[in-house]
């Protein structure tokens, strides 16, 4: 397989293996990086090095333009490293295809000189917009900064002029000078993401740096326009999914193979003979099996998506978004199952286990892995009944 494209860029594979590469470096930073309460500044270099954040680019602005099926790769192989910073990752990914999708004249001054921009989104809106000539009066406070810490843009959501509805819903713009980061992450899991609120005092953003959020939602936001990929004309919740449910779902990976290694070395030591006990071979078998499932549900609503695109019915997108949230419940119930076959040593903090017990618990509390939600709104469909403005 060709490790480069024509025009000599990295190809999928290659970021493939260079995420694979990099995986056990990551691994040793996640202690640092808890301790501060951030990402490491070498982790994000690495990851810039290696051309990560290029992924969803254009390559008209010197990006890679990759698709889904790529990005699926990618992220599950870094978060064998870490979860928290293969979150900060692949969310400042699938940052960037929404940078893509705000209008041409914007598009062009942020990637005329760089080829990836790190920047948080928020689409909760959290904030305010007052309409002026110039453009938005923008007041508020966002939490969730994932990618704050060494963003160099932000964006965030609000409703315009008091309105009510999605599709009032407008996303905003601003340099991190005219933002405030305040510390507010003090949290029991993913703390190595630095997550910080972000604070806007009356700022006025140019209409050219706002987009509306429903365009996004649906696929035909200005980058399905300007941009002949297909990528960007797919709808923007199948993709946010994706980037937050990776670092769940390949993190178990990186659990189970973990599990299995333990076994197998106290079986060569003959230490407690756990390899011998058929509880725990029970245990592993059933661990991979249920992450490998999660695992091939994730890669088929990838398929699934890049083969439709903005052309799906709403019941697609509902089992999309369903389906997702639970392959992370699942994932989430794999690592906990293995911490309580791991025995005693699993509960030294020192112990990765820990680690990743507190990660995924806070990571599948994010609202697009609301399971009784998303299966609600997925069985309404099924029956033909209406659904609220539920995310999928």
């Amino acid at each position: 397989m060709a490790m480069t494209s024509e025009g000599g860029l990295p190809d999928a594979g290659a970021l493939v293996a260079r995420a694979r590469a990099l995986a056990p470096d990551l691994a040793g930073q996640a202690a640092e990086a808890e301790r501060l309460r951030r990402p490491t500044d070498a982790a994000i270099r690495a990851l810039e090095d290696a051309d990560f954040f290029r992924m969803m680019v254009p390559r008209c602005f010197g990006g890679l333009e990759l698709d889904l099926d790529a990005f699926v790769d990618v992220g599950l192989a870094l978060a064998e490293g870490d979860t928290s910073l293969a979150w900060i990752a692949t969310f400042c990914i699938e940052h960037n295809w929404m940078l893509c999708q705000f209008p041409e004249a914007f598009q062009r001054e942020l990637y005329a000189d760089r080829s990836y921009v790190l920047a948080p989104g928020v689409i909760a809106p959290s904030g305010v917009a007052r309409s002026e000539a110039a453009g938005y009066r923008l007041k508020g406070r966002w939490k969730w900064g994932t990618g704050v810490m060494h963003a160099s843009w932000v964006m965030v959501g609000a409703p315009v002029d008091g309105a009510e509805g999605p599709e009032t819903l407008r996303l905003f713009a601003l340099p991190i000078e005219e933002v405030e980061v305040e510390d507010t992450w003090y949290v029991d899991g993913m703390v190595g993401t630095g997550s910080n609120d972000i604070v806007v005092d009356d700022v006025l953003v140019p209409e050219v740096r706002t987009v509306a959020i429903a365009d996004m939602m649906e696929g035909r936001s200005h980058g399905a326009r300007l941009h002949e990929g297909l990528l960007y004309r797919t709808p923007m919740i199948p993709i946010l999914l994706l980037a937050a449910s990776m670092p769940v779902v390949g993190q178990a990976r990186a659990v189970v193979a973990g599990f299995r290694e333990r076994l197998l070395e106290h079986g060569r030591l003959r230490v407690g003979k756990s390899s011998d006990r058929p509880s725990a071979q029970m245990r592993l078998a059933q661990a991979t099996i249920e992450q490998r499932q999660a695992e091939l549900l994730l890669r088929e609503v990838a398929a699934e998506v890049m083969a439709k695109r903005n052309d799906a019915e709403r019941v697609d997108r509902a089992r999309w978004a369903a389906s997702i949230a639970h392959a992370v419940h699942q994932c989430r119930g794999v690592i906990q199952d293995v911490a309580e076959a791991s025995g005693a040593s699993a509960h030294f903090q020192t112990n990765p286990l820990q680690r990743a017990l507190r990660d995924v618990n806070v990571a599948s509390c994010h609202v697009v892995f609301d399971r009784d939600l998303q299966r609600e709104n997925f069985g309404r469909l099924l029956l033909g009944l209406d659904t609220g403005p539920g995310l999928f």
